[in-house]
C-alpha cells in the first residue's frame, strides 16, 4: 500500500485550495470526499425533473478575494468567473423603481461615495450619510478596525450615522448577503473587515463576480483534474474515519479500505467534525466541543423557470423584500429563456416553508418588481434549503480554531476556520492555503 504525504478530507473550497497547494509543490495527496460530487456547500447537481445542472445556491465573489483567484489561477480556472470593471449594482425598490449604484474612476473608497452620491435610488439625505463612513473605512484598510467589544453590524451602523435608506438598501443587505445574519445579531468585526477587503487600494477590489458555468464547472473538476495530473487522486463517496491513539495518527479508514498517509487536513464543515475521529480524541476535546457548539444559519434559494426572458440585467437587489436578490442563470446554463435564482440570505422564517409557499413567494415578488415579468409563464419552481449553508458570527460564538491542532500531524481548514472572514469562498480559500502551508512547514522535503 503507497503512502500519501497528506490526507485532505473534504472535497469543497477549502479542500480543493489545500490540496492543490500541496500538489503544485510536488506533494503526494488524497483528496476523500464523503458525498458523490465535488464541491461541498458551493456545488451544482442534477435536478432530477429535466435533467440540467443547477448551482446548490448563488454564490458571488468579490474582486479583493485575492486567495480565491490565486487558487482559481492556480489550476486554470480564473476564466470561469466574470470580474465587473467596477462595482455597478441594479436595484428594484418596492414601486418596481430601477436605479444603479455605480462607481466611478476614482481612488478608494472614494469611488464608492462618489458613487452613492450620484444614486439615484436615494434622497440627498440619505446619500450624505454615507460620507460619515470614508474615515473608518480608511482606517480600517490600514489594519485599525474600529469596533467596539460586542458591538453588532447595527451597533456599529449607527454610531457612525448609518440610516435612513442608504442603510436600507445598501449597508444592511450588503451586511445579510456577506454574513447571512441579521445585522441586529452578527458581530461587527467581520463585517468590517469584509468592507475593508472590499473597498482596497485596487479599483476592482469592490467589483463583483459572477460564476460564468455552474460551480462545479467553475472551481471543483477543474481542482480535480488539476491533482490527478500531478500523481493525487480524488475519491467521492469515499466517507473518511481517522484513528487516534495517544496522540498519533493510527491510520484513516474509508469504506473498509485504509488509507495511508504522513499528514491529515480535516477539511469538513464544524458540524461534520465530532464524527470524523475515533480512538482517543481527548487532545481534540476542545475543537470538537467548539465546532459541536457552533450554531448553523440557513440560506434559501429558489429558481424559477419563465417561457421567455424577463430581464435584460445578471441580477438585480430587491431591497424590503424576502428574496433579496435575483440573478438571471441563463448566460452560466445555456439557456434562452429565464432561469431566476432568488436568494434570502439570514433566511430562518422562510427554511420552514414549505415548497409551494416559497415558490409563490419567489414568484410573486418577481412580478411585482421586474416589469418583464408581467406577462411572461411560470413554467415551474424548485427550491434549495440549505440549513446549515453558514455558522453563526455573534458576539457570543464560540471561538473560530486556528488552522493548527493540538496533533501536530493533524490540520484543520473551512469557511470558519479563524480567518477574520465570515463564512465565505474566501474564507475557505484562506483556510486552505494556511493548511497547506503550515503541513508544508511540518514535513521534511
Amino acid at each position: 500500500m503507497s503512502t500519501f504525504d497528506v490526507a485532505v478530507i473534504g472535497a469543497g473550497v477549502a479542500g480543493l485550495a489545500a490540496a492543490s497547494a500541496l500538489a503544485e509543490s510536488g506533494r503526494r495527496v488524497i483528496v476523500l470526499e464523503a458525498r458523490g460530487r465535488l464541491g461541498g456547500r458551493a456545488t451544482a447537481f442534477t435536478d432530477r425533473e429535466t435533467g440540467e445542472p443547477v448551482d446548490n445556491g448563488q454564490h458571488v465573489l468579490f474582486g479583493c478575494y485575492r486567495e480565491t483567484f490565486r487558487f482559481l489561477r492556480r489550476i486554470g480556472a480564473e476564466a470561469n468567473v466574470a470580474v465587473q470593471p467596477s462595482l455597478k449594482v441594479p436595484y428594484l425598490d418596492a414601486r418596481g423603481h430601477r436605479s444603479v449604484l455605480k462607481c466611478p474612476a476614482l481612488p478608494s473608497p472614494y469611488h464608492l461615495l462618489a458613487g452613492i452620491l450620484g444614486w439615484s435610488g436615494l434622497s440627498w439625505t440619505d446619500r450624505l450619510r454615507a460620507l460619515r463612513l470614508a474615515r473608518p473605512l480608511l482606517s480600517a484598510r490600514r489594519g485599525n478596525i474600529d469596533v467596539r467589544p460586542r458591538e453588532t453590524v447595527a451597533g456599529w451602523l449607527t454610531r457612525h450615522g448609518q440610516s435612513g435608506r442608504l442603510r436600507g438598501c445598501l449597508w444592511e443587505p450588503l451586511a445579510v448577503a456577506a454574513l447571512n445574519q441579521s445585522p441586529s445579531e452578527a458581530s461587527a468585526e467581520p463585517f468590517v473587515r469584509v468592507l475593508a477587503a472590499m473597498f482596497g487600494t485596487a479599483p476592482t477590489d469592490a467589483s463583483l463576480v459572477l460564476p460564468l458555468v455552474p460551480l462545479d464547472e467553475m472551481y471543483a473538476r477543474p481542482a480535480e483534474r488539476y491533482i490527478a495530473a500531478r500523481g493525487g487522486e480524488v475519491r467521492l463517496n469515499a466517507l473518511a474515519r481517522v484513528q487516534v491513539e495517544a496522540a498519533r495518527l493510527v491510520g484513516i479508514e474509508s469504506r473498509g479500505e485504509p488509507i495511508a498517509a504522513r499528514t491529515v487536513i480535516a477539511a469538513v464543515a464544524w458540524f461534520d467534525v465530532a464524527t470524523l475521529f475515533s480512538g482517543d480524541t481527548s487532545m481534540l476535546r476542545q475543537v470538537i466541543q467548539s465546532a459541536s457548539a457552533v450554531e448553523s444559519k440557513p440560506i434559501v434559494t429558489v429558481n424559477l423557470w419563465y417561457d421567455r426572458r424577463v430581464m435584460d440585467d445578471l441580477f438585480v437587489g430587491l431591497p424590503g423584500r424576502a428574496m433579496q436578490w435575483v440573478f438571471d442563470k441563463r448566460r452560466v446554463f445555456g439557456e434562452q429563456a429565464s432561469h431566476l435564482s432568488l436568494v434570502s440570505s439570514g433566511a430562518a422564517d422562510l427554511v420552514r416553508l414549505d415548497r409551494e409557499t416559497l415558490v409563490a413567494r419567489a414568484a410573486g415578488e418577481v412580478t411585482e418588481s421586474i416589469p418583464g415579468a408581467a406577462a411572461a409563464t411560470l413554467l415551474r419552481g424548485t427550491v434549495i434549503r440549505e440549513k446549515r449553508a453558514t455558522f453563526s458570527l455573534a458576539p457570543d460564538a464560540p471561538p473560530r480554531p486556528a488552522v493548527e491542532t493540538p496533533l501536530p500531524w493533524l490540520f484543520l481548514a473551512g469557511d470558519w476556520i479563524d480567518t477574520g472572514l465570515p463564512g465565505t469562498i474566501e474564507s475557505a480559500a484562506v483556510a486552505g492555503h494556511r493548511a497547506a502551508a503550515a503541513v508544508s512547514g511540518w514535513l521534511p522535503s
